[in-house]
């Protein structure tokens, strides 16, 4: 549990509240948050525009108790307002629940009754309708990550993002995969860099053993979501118990810079629109996964990438110095790459990378479990269920 407030109630009105958070989420007197910032309640109706960063929020008030968001929802929230109880996990609740929309400001009084309910959105807080130059992006960027205060380790795949960050960050490098070539290139990759990866090798006992616990995590059986979430449970265990209690992720490079492959294929307009809403939709879609598993262990996931200065400066890229076609060949990610070749071997820099669940192995070894039990991937996680 991360944040998590509830009340006693007597005659429909809330007697007590009992409120509580832990690590990475803070306390501030009578408010209970993710968010490293200060937070002042007198512009509580505008906290997802004031708020520069990813956030959940509880204060209880004198009147009143507020929830609420960030524009992205990449801190999850949900909240039972016949109860009055609030938790970063629907699991908490005992009955029914309704999660806290992304950019929403919630006010309830002690009956649970709705006093004020905003809603902020994407494009309330991100402005990026003028376009950026080449070697203006390049200078900011690279001020901008150099100028963020990474701490932990850093979850290293071997790829342009997580090494632009291990060139920045004087950092410990982890890894975690089940894939022989893989790990000889994280070795490889690593002595490039000059430092060393400490490396977990896992398998199918390692995945049978932690399935239940990841589903009733990420609270979803959905098998993509599964896959992805599997090596990020394992490398932030990993982390934990070597010690470390933040851990850096290259999350939102695909997005900001154009990294997937289906990319490729899109002309400028559907291209820019993608991008954009790939953008807009990352903390559903991703951030709320990982930070659940991130709080489950205790530990703060970071991500220089998505740093909201940096998110702006992105989304007024022109998308050709994000998808660019040279030599008949499309080039996935050109500006980070280009800005790479200034800090990292060309090695590293060139070298296509496989999605997590692919070059981990982690999506393999599921339809090998699932096999073994003559049924599909979706079919056979399905069988641990999510309250």
């Amino acid at each position: 549990m991360s944040i998590y407030a509830f009340a006693e109630m007597e005659g429909g009105r809330a007697k007590h509240i009992y409120a509580n958070c832990r690590y990475p989420s803070r306390q501030e007197g009578n408010i209970f948050l993710d968010f490293d910032g200060e937070v002042s309640l007198k512009y509580a109706d505008e906290l997802p525009i004031r708020l520069r960063d990813f956030y959940a929020l509880v204060a209880i008030r004198p009147s009143h108790i507020l929830a609420s968001r960030d524009v992205f929802g990449g801190k999850p929230l949900y909240y039972n307002p016949f109860e009055l109880s609030f938790s970063s996990f629907k699991s908490y609740f005992e009955s029914e629940c309704v999660e806290l929309l992304p950019g929403e400001v919630l006010k309830l009084d002690y009956n649970g009754d709705v006093i004020e309910r905003k809603r902020y959105t994407f494009e309330d807080v991100f402005s990026f309708d003028s376009e950026v130059g080449e070697e203006e992006f390049k200078e900011r960027f690279y001020s901008i990550l150099k100028n963020f205060k990474a701490k932990g380790c850093i979850a290293f795949s071997g790829g342009i993002d997580s090494s632009l960050l291990a060139s920045i960050y004087d950092l410990d490098l982890v890894s975690v995969t089940a894939n022989d070539k893989e790990e000889e290139w994280l070795r490889a990759c690593g002595k490039l860099l000059g430092k060393d990866v400490e490396i977990k090798r896992f398998g199918k006992t390692e995945v049978e053993e932690v399935l239940p616990k990841l589903i009733s995590t990420i609270e979803s059986t959905d098998a993509l979501q599964v896959s992805i979430a599997l090596p990020i449970y394992l490398v932030m265990e990993f982390s934990r118990n070597l010690g470390y209690t933040s851990i850096v992720f290259g999350q939102g490079a695909d997005e900001l810079f154009g990294g997937y492959m289906r990319y490729a294929t899109m002309d400028r307009r559907e291209l820019r629109d993608s991008l954009v809403e790939d953008v807009r939709s990352i903390g559903i879609k991703n951030l709320v996964r990982d930070t659940k598993i991130a709080y489950s262990f205790e530990t703060k996931l970071v991500a220089p990438y998505l740093q909201w200065d940096l998110i702006e400066l992105a989304l007024r890229l022109p998308v050709e110095l994000k998808v660019r076609k040279l030599n008949g060949e499309v080039v996935r990610k050109y500006i980070l790459r280009k800005i790479a070749l200034d800090l990292l071997p060309k090695e590293i820099v060139k070298r296509e990378k496989k999605a997590i669940q692919y070059s981990t192995g982690a999506s393999e070894i599921l339809k090998k479990l699932a096999r073994s039990e003559g049924m599909k991937v979706q079919d056979y996680l399905r069988k641990f269920g999510v309250k």
